[in-house]
């Protein structure tokens, strides 16, 4: 079984901010960083070479999801025991890294979240618009109670996975966009996955990325549409390629 510890970047644009990132990572955390290029226009590519990162160029944009399918295959085809996902935006806090990956060590959980929103003063004081922090909180709310999960936040893009997690779930067959993420979630849920969050410091600037209101409502019904699949799924009343066991890697119809 491998330990290597790896972490993994989706990146776009991130050349502002992705030295920053490395550079606040604690000594030792980690073994790797590989970091995926979804053809960006900037220096990105250029400054993680230099950084001695592992870099991946995608030949043609495909999206937040498909960068993180890459991400993920590159960790595994490396040796990766534990992931851990980090935006090179420097949004999220890179120093919590090595106790998110210490609850993955200690087989407490196979997934751990960074949580932004310790508490809504402290949310919105880093930044957080506040239309995103009240649709957040509903949209988490219903996850919890649909999912019958207790989870701080579930749209973070801080995470960290046990390598059996990414060799169960069938990745594959998610979207290529931003709901990739909470496709992911609900299959860990259905493959009885143990999930847990941390808080996580976070802040929002200029650099750090961020989706506009016509794609962050798109994200929100489609994060709707996919915890209502798993319950027809669950009930045995429509059969979802999300959701069965991963015996192959098909497109999903999302």
């Amino acid at each position: 079984m491998p330990d290597r510890t790896i972490i993994i970047m989706p990146a776009y644009n991130a050349e502002a901010t992705v030295e920053q990132t490395v550079r606040d990572l604690p000594p030792g955390c980690y073994d790797e960083i590989i970091l995926v290029d979804d053809c960006s226009t900037d220096r990105t590519v250029a400054i993680a070479e230099r950084l001695g990162l592992t870099v991946v160029r995608h030949e043609r944009n495909r999206g937040y999801g498909g960068n993180q399918k890459t991400c993920l295959d590159t960790a595994l085809a490396h040796g990766a025991g534990y992931i851990v996902m980090i935006h090179p935006d420097y949004q999220y806090d890179p120093r919590v890294v090595p106790h998110v990956v210490g609850f993955l060590k200690a087989d407490i959980c196979d997934v751990v979240l960074g949580n932004r929103i310790r508490t809504r003063k402290e949310a919105v004081g880093s930044g957080m618009p506040r239309i995103k922090y009240a649709a957040n909180r509903f949209l988490t709310i219903a996850e919890n109670i649909l999912y019958g999960q207790n989870l701080g936040e579930w749209h973070t893009g801080y995470r960290a996975y046990r390598r059996k997690v990414i060799e169960t779930i069938p990745y594959h067959r998610n979207s290529e966009d931003f709901v990739f993420d909470s496709q992911f979630l609900a299959q860990a849920v259905h493959f009885g996955f143990r999930i847990g969050d941390v808080p996580v410091p976070c802040r929002y600037m200029p650099e750090a990325s961020s989706i506009n209101l016509r794609r962050s409502t798109t994200y929100g019904l489609m994060t709707l549409w996919t915890a209502a699949r798993w319950g027809l799924h669950k009930a045995h009343l429509v059969t979802s390629e999300l959701f069965m066991p991963k015996e192959s890697d098909t497109p999903a119809d999302a």
